[in-house]
């Protein structure tokens, strides 16, 4: 069977990090677990959120069979409550296409913590056996280039997760960024705006969005996901109303009723931005 149902959320309410656009110096006054200063882990009010989510995630119907997370910090430690509510056998599958986004800039951005850390901080709950779908350029990325880059990863997760998923039909859980969370409400739909600060999909912190699949693509359409991790998006058609791997309807749209503070933190692609301006 396939995926039917793809649930995603931004990370809870994290520290805060400063950047010098001018040196690519990054800089927290709170440090990271993985020693990366624009790595920032939550702030206890997310920790706070964390929980609520969890709450929210092992109630919902269809329930999560898969979860997959950017491997930045604060995205796995928003999951990792969640992940012990919905049993051992659910791992948490970190990739890179699903990551932060960062723009283009005349110095390199940091990479997340290796794979190696990253189990080591989270011992019980990562997967280290999955391999990312692609890894963005570290000098950055425009705004073109994120949503194809999330065009890409999309497809890799939803089509070897369709492999997996045997006879029956699956609903996965992705955690991940502001920016990230936008592309990817657009790439699923297949729509998207002449202007890409449109408000269009909303991402509050520890938010849940939901999406139902249309149809499922032809599998000579995804040939793209037979591939490894590799630097660079290939060419995906999935605007103007196509939708990557058939199309997905967004039927909750950054729905944030489990949280007791509500919805905050509502960022648009622009606000993503603003450190390099």
């Amino acid at each position: 069977m396939v995926i039917r149902t793809i649930y995603v959320t931004r990370h809870a309410f994290r520290v805060s990090y400063t950047l010098n656009s001018t040196t690519g110096e990054y800089h927290t006054n709170s440090p990271s677990p993985t020693n990366i200063p624009s790595d920032p882990p939550l702030a206890a009010y997310g920790v706070e959120q964390s929980y609520e989510l969890a709450e929210a995630l092992v109630k919902l119907n269809p329930a999560i069979d898969y979860v997959y997370s950017s491997p930045f910090y604060r995205c796995l430690q928003t999951v990792e409550p969640a992940i012990k509510k919905l049993g051992p056998d659910i791992k948490v599958r970190a990739d890179n296409g699903i990551g932060e986004w960062y723009g283009v800039a005349s110095f390199d951005h940091p990479s997340p913590a290796s794979l190696a850390i990253l189990k080591s901080l989270f011992p019980s709950s990562l997967d280290e056996t999955y391999r990312a779908s692609i890894v963005p350029p570290r000098s950055g990325e425009t705004i073109a280039q994120l949503h194809d880059r999330v065009a890409n990863a999309l497809t890799h997760i939803i089509t070897s997760a369709d492999a997996e998923s045997g006879t029956k039909e699956i609903a996965v859980l992705i955690c991940t960024h502001a920016a990230t969370l936008i592309a990817i409400g657009r790439t699923l739909t297949g729509c998207m705006p002449y202007d890409p600060n449109e408000d269009d999909f909303v991402a509050p912190n520890a938010g849940i969005t939901k999406f139902v699949r249309k149809t499922v693509a032809e599998p000579s359409l995804l040939e793209v996901s037979k591939q490894g991790s590799r630097v660079g998006p290939e060419a995906i058609d999935w605007k103007d109303g196509t939708g990557v791997a058939g199309g997905w309807t967004c039927v909750l749209n950054g729905n944030c009723d489990h949280l007791a503070g509500g919805a905050e933190r509502t960022w648009s692609v622009f606000d993503a931005l603003l450190p390099l301006l």
